[in-house]
This record gives structure tokens, C-alpha cells and sequence, in this order.
């Protein structure tokens, strides 16, 4: 009886990275690859936990260094996933490694990355994935950024989302501001607007974000204008955002959400 060899697995991959042009190349790469049936690209980590929430990923490569939400967190996130994807990381910097191998990385490569290394990390995930392919149930996406990373002085702590009242844009940066005083990040706050806007954050301004469940009540300013007031300050109101925000307030003030003081909308 002549004994056949298994067929190569069919995998389905997600590459992330911030770079369009590195993003491409790894694209290219695993698309020609003959171990890959499906390649989704993602351009940022929350593009990529939709997609992890949408669908059924073998694998996940992705970069390292990216804002907000870099790639040794997110893959500490896709770990809490019931069925989580192998994760190959794919970064210019070799520093990482033992961190990334720490997380449960199957492997961990340089760019510019070479076919024969891909291919190396191709078939460590072909071992790691079962060969039949089942559809899970929909996953619950981790939440993203339920906190974020602050340095100082050559220390990281992490500030909770929950005890942030609202943020104030600082160009490239933002600053956090809580109970336990101003935290400085750097993050464009167009973007901690996209991770927190389904965690109550909603925009008052183009520089500013509030928490609804931090808003006291509306007030207007000498000039006329609106303001967002919360125990730790005023929060300018732009006309432009204040029909949204009151809105907002209303619908939280339903569901039971705002302080007991209650929100004047």
C-alpha cells in the first residue's frame, strides 16, 4: 500500500502593520506562499481586532512598533481569545524577541523578510493548526486599550480608561486627565477617538475627548458658548459637536449611565 503525504494546510492570515509599504511586501509575500489560501491585511491593531472579531484567522503576522496599541500588547490580547491565531511577529528591531517569544510567538522575523524565513515561520504555524477547519461562533473582540501605557522617567505604569474623564489633544500626544492628575501619551487623539468612542468617549471639540459618564451638566460659558463641566474641569463644547453630545447625554442618561447629580442635556 503506498502511503500518501498529508496536503499542506490551507491557512488564512492576517498581516498588520502601519507602514502601507512594509504591509504590502508581507502581503505579497504570504499571498505567494503555497501554504496560504487567504491573505486580510490590516492597517492598524483595531482594524485588526475587527477583523479577529468578524472571522476565523489561522495566523496573525504582525509588526511591532506601532502607536497607540503596539504589537507585543495586542497579540497579549489576541492570547485571550477562546480560539486564539498563532502569532508570527515581523519587525525591524531584534530587541523584542525574547518578549515576543514570552507572549507564545512561534516566531519572530527581520525585516526585509526573505521568502526562505517566511517560509521557515509558515510551516511552525502549519504545525500549530489543525487540519480541519471548523467555523467558530463569533468572538468577543478583547478590549482595546482598556488601559494605556505611560512613561516616566524610564518607568511604565497604566493609566485605567475608566478613571479618565476626558482628554485634551497636545499635537502628536495626549494628555489623559484623572483623579491621579495629567498623564501624557503619545497618541494623535483622532485615533484614541477610534479605540474609545464604543467606551462612552465621545468628541466635544476638535482637541478634546469626554467621557459621558463624567459630565456633570452643560453650561455656557461668558461668551456664550458650551461647556462640558466634570469634576475636574470644563470641557469646551464646539457647535459643531454639540448636537451629537447632547444626543449622547440623553441616551446615556437613559440607560442609567450619567452621575447621580444628573446631566443637564
Amino acid at each position: 500500500m503506498t502511503e500518501t503525504n498529508p496536503a499542506p494546510t490551507a491557512l488564512r492570515v492576517l498581516a498588520v502593520d502601519d507602514v502601507p509599504a512594509a504591509l504590502d511586501d508581507l502581503c505579497h509575500l504570504l499571498r505567494e506562499s503555497p501554504e496560504v489560501t487567504e491573505v486580510v491585511a490590516a492597517a492598524d491593531p483595531l482594524t485588526a481586532l475587527k477583523r479577529l472579531q468578524d472571522d476565523r484567522f489561522d495566523a496573525v503576522f504582525l509588526d511591532i512598533a506601532m502607536p497607540g496599541l503596539d504589537g507585543l500588547e495586542l497579540a497579549a490580547l489576541l492570547n485571550k481569545l477562546a480560539t486564539p491565531p498563532v502569532i508570527v511577529f515581523v519587525t525591524a528591531y531584534d530587541e523584542h524577541a525574547v518578549a515576543a517569544f514570552g507572549i507564545g510567538a512561534v516566531d519572530y522575523l527581520l525585516k526585509p523578510v526573505r521568502a526562505e524565513r517566511l517560509a521557515d515561520a509558515l510551516a511552525r504555524v502549519s504545525r500549530m493548526v489543525p487540519g480541519e477547519h471548523p467555523a467558530p461562533p463569533r468572538q468577543s473582540t478583547p478590549d482595546a486599550l482598556a488601559a494605556l501605557p505611560v512613561e516616566s522617567a524610564g518607568r511604565t505604569r497604566y493609566v485605567q480608561r475608566q478613571d479618565v474623564r476626558f482628554v485634551e489633544a497636545h499635537g502628536d500626544y495626549v494628555r489623559l486627565h484623572t483623579r491621579s492628575g495629567v498623564h501624557l501619551v503619545r497618541m494623535p487623539i483622532s485615533r484614541l477617538e477610534e479605540y474609545w468612542a464604543d467606551a462612552g468617549f465621545v468628541r466635544t471639540h476638535r482637541g478634546f475627548l469626554v467621557a459621558l459618564s463624567a459630565v456633570r451638566e452643560l453650561r455656557s460659558d461668558s461668551v456664550g458658548g458650551l461647556l462640558a463641566h466634570t469634576d475636574l474641569g470644563d470641557v469646551p463644547v464646539s457647535r459643531r459637536h454639540a448636537r451629537n453630545l447632547r444626543e449622547q447625554l440623553l441616551r446615556a442618561a437613559q440607560r442609567g449611565e450619567l452621575h447621580a447629580e444628573g446631566t443637564t442635556p
